[in-house]
């Protein structure tokens, strides 16, 4: 392979505006928009010098600190994939792993390898994340261009920063798979036909499971790839017996999966992107408390009640399916009807936010805790907030509210929270503080290729 022109694609975060824990059984379905903060990929040839042969791919995050990775690759025997090992030894390089960006690496140059004989040539790959990824607000550098202050220097290791909940590691799966591709592949890979979004899809879901180590709904995945959406999961067993790279068949397994060619187990995942549109003068804002939730937790802790409980849960996830089957529906009259009230829509939305606490309190697990209500009840009795509900997984991530499209409403609303104090008890509410609107919207678009000018004085 020569030397090839730079490219670079962005994904978006989501919110799951409902559907949080029902998304992960086929039979239930959750509604995923996208949002207009976007993980950003860029991909480069690394220059090496003449006659000099080099099987090095180097991975910088400049926005954080610490934040480079090199790796090593080969292909391997029996049709094992390409296997991808961290380099350790450069002065620049961090020592701390990041099993995203080596599982996507991994995943995304196996398949490369099925389609192509021809020898992966080095690269250097940057990673950028829009600002309201992270609680910490970062510092704008005054030598950038305004077109690159986007990017803001969050000054501080990746680990020590806070994530708001909107999707940042399936954000940076597909962005980076589908910027791989695109480099190694560019005529061979078409991500704008539906049947390149779908292969996009269905290997972005492979290696986000795989660095995750469970396969989960990946509805995060979806909304990355296609934007907004009413999203039903794939049945998991598409992705059992997928080995790892390196492994005797791995590459010919994982492109039978991407391409869906397997007879006798087909994709399944039922994406609908006609019902995840707001109606015009309605947009969606979202709300950081900067106290993030470990999801894995509650989600475990949410299905082991289920399990146990199964007739009271299942009675209860029915009901919370109507509700936010009800919901979409209502968008859907909105949309149709512009300028009708939002009355129904606002009732719509405490009986789902009623059904969640009753999960929660069910279940002993904070979905929608205390300092949660507190705070989605007094944005809501706002003039022009229609309501609100505490996303996906719940927990102490950013809350999602559908407001009035008016200026006035939302630095009504900015002011209000400048001034919001939380009064939790004791332990983990009482330290929720700080709450800050973030700049996003609701986006229908998915990943995207970008004009690489933007990222230039990021790129060292």
């Amino acid at each position: 392979m020569s030397d090839k022109s730079p490219t670079a694609i962005s994904a978006p975060g989501k919110v799951l505006f409902t559907g949080g824990y029902l998304v992960l059984d086929r039979a239930y379905t959750g509604l995923v928009l996208g949002l207009n903060a976007r993980i950003h990929v860029h991909v480069r040839s690394l220059p090496t010098s003449s006659g000099v042969t080099l099987s090095e791919i180097v991975v910088k995050s400049p926005q954080f600190r610490e934040a480079e990775w090199r790796y090593g690759f080969r292909r391997t025997e029996n049709q094992g994939g390409v296997e991808v090992v961290q380099l350790k030894g450069h002065s620049t390089s961090t020592q701390s792993q990041n099993t995203f960006v080596q599982t996507a690496l991994s995943y995304a140059l196996s398949y490369v390898s099925t389609l192509t004989s021809s020898a992966i040539t080095p690269a250097s790959i940057t990673i950028l994340a829009d600002t309201d990824y992270y609680s910490h607000g970062g510092v704008s550098n005054p030598e950038h261009a305004p077109s690159t202050n986007r990017f803001l220097d969050f000054n501080l290791p990746l680990n020590l920063a806070h994530k708001t909940g909107l999707g940042s590691s399936a954000a940076l799966v597909t962005a980076f798979t589908a910027a791989v591709l695109t480099h190694y592949l560019p005529s061979q890979v078409q991500l704008t036909t539906g049947s390149g979004q779908a292969c996009l899809h269905n290997l972005a879901q492979a290696a986000h499971c795989a660095a995750q180590g469970k396969i989960g709904s990946g509805f995060d995945v979806a909304a990355a790839v296609y934007g907004s959406c009413i999203y039903r999961r794939f049945s998991p067993s598409l992705l059992d017996g997928l080995n790892e790279a390196g492994k005797a068949g791995f590459s010919a397994h994982l492109r039978a999966v991407v391409e869906d060619s397997n007879p006798v187990q087909k994709w399944d995942t039922g994406i609908n992107k006609s019902a995840a549109n707001l109606p015009r003068g309605l947009r969606l804002v979202m709300c950081d408390v900067d106290c993030g939730s470990e999801t894995v937790g509650l989600v475990k802790r949410v299905l082991l009640w289920r399990k146990e409980q199964s007739a009271d849960a299942a009675l209860l996830w029915a009901t919370l399916q109507k509700g936010n089957e009800d919901l979409a529906e209502e968008l859907q009259t909105l949309s149709n009807s512009p300028g009708a009230p939002y009355e129904d829509l606002r009732e719509i939305i405490l009986t789902i936010r009623s059904l969640i606490r009753e999960m929660s309190e069910r279940s002993g697990v904070p979905i929608e805790p205390k300092v949660q209500t507190d705070l989605l009840d007094a944005c809501s009795s706002l003039p022009g907030v229609v309501g609100g509900v505490v996303p996906g997984a719940g927990g102490f991530d950013a809350i999602a509210l559908l407001v009035e499209d008016k200026n006035e409403v939302v630095d009504g609303l900015q002011r209000f929270l400048a001034g919001y104090a939380a009064t939790g008890e004791d332990g983990v509410e009482a330290n929720v503080r700080k709450v800050r609107l973030l700049d996003v919207k609701q986006e229908m678009q998915g990943m995207k290729a970008e004009d690489i000018a933007i990222y230039s004085d990021w790129l060292q």
